[in-house]
């Protein structure tokens, strides 16, 4: 190979390699019959491109490594989070479950309307952590009041999706399961809590769970209420469809109560 044509040939490399684009055409020019000082470069080339490559390759491996921190450090937020709604249960023996009833009632709920397994999933820890701003409550909280709490008792109840919003305010990869936290009180027709937004201002993943939490309260035994049966439970939710709750969400618990589909309390009465 003649001098002129090796330069324009390590040139043609040099830019290849400038661009990204790596191969081992280099090796072409480090042959004993190609002139200096066009080996001596070729074979320096040669020899950076080997370290850039090892380099790169430690990068990925570092960037992937990162990657699965991240998803470790969420994992375990969540499962250290979903642990203290636990607790937050454990303090009352009628609610005692409630949070992963809710969480699998939501995502069923969900799955039935259509939404994809992302949003299926930010559904799924809103409901799991819709009462975690109760972990602040007083014990008094959890005692029971007959079938009506004092009114400063409503005050402090009224305010527990905001303070949960807050509570996990800070974990951004919650995403939009913050918002079902703060607004599963809330009601179309403006009479919910804290907010009082009302119509397009409340997302679905929002009226799910309020329809599921509504649902398990009241197929639940409470101080104030025998569980009631899944098809009575379902009647009062219509009455409240297209007024407080989603006709839509209302309709889709319809189907999975049918369908036997949904995790229901022990202490249920039959139909």
């Amino acid at each position: 190979m003649q001098q002129p044509e090796a330069s324009k040939r390590l040139l043609e490399i040099i830019q290849d390699v400038a661009g990204g684009r790596y191969s081992n055409d280099i090796m072409e020019l480090t042959r004993d019959e190609v002139p200096e000082p066009i080996r001596t470069v070729a074979e320096a080339m040669g020899m950076m491109m080997v370290k850039v490559e090892a380099r790169e390759y430690r990068l990925e491996q570092l960037v992937r490594q990162l990657e699965e921190l991240n998803r470790q450090i969420k994992r375990n937020t969540i499962a250290v989070v979903s642990a203290m709604a636990h607790a937050l249960a454990a303090r009352d023996t009628y609610t005692e479950g409630h949070d992963a009833r809710v969480a699998a009632i939501s995502s069923l709920l969900a799955r039935k309307l259509g939404m994809s397994d992302e949003e299926v999933e930010y559904v799924r820890l809103g409901g799991v952590l819709h009462d975690i701003g109760k972990i602040g409550f007083s014990d008094r909280l959890f005692n029971h009041h007959g079938k009506k709490n004092p009114p400063e008792l409503i005050k402090e109840i009224i305010k527990h999706p905001l303070v949960g919003y807050e509570i996990l305010s800070g974990l951004d990869f919650l995403g939009p399961a913050l918002e079902y936290v703060r607004d599963h009180h809330e009601r179309l027709d403006g009479s919910g809590y804290p907010r009082r937004i009302k119509g397009d201002q409340i997302s679905l993943g929002a009226r799910i769970i309020a329809v599921a939490d509504g649902f398990d309260a009241m197929t639940t035994n409470r101080p104030y209420q025998k569980a009631m049966s899944p098809r009575t439970a379902l009647e009062i939710l219509r009455m409240q469809s297209g007024k407080r709750l989603d006709p839509r969400v209302v309709d889709a618990l319809a189907q999975l109560i049918d369908e036997g589909a949904l995790p229901l309390a022990d202490e249920h009465p039959a139909d």
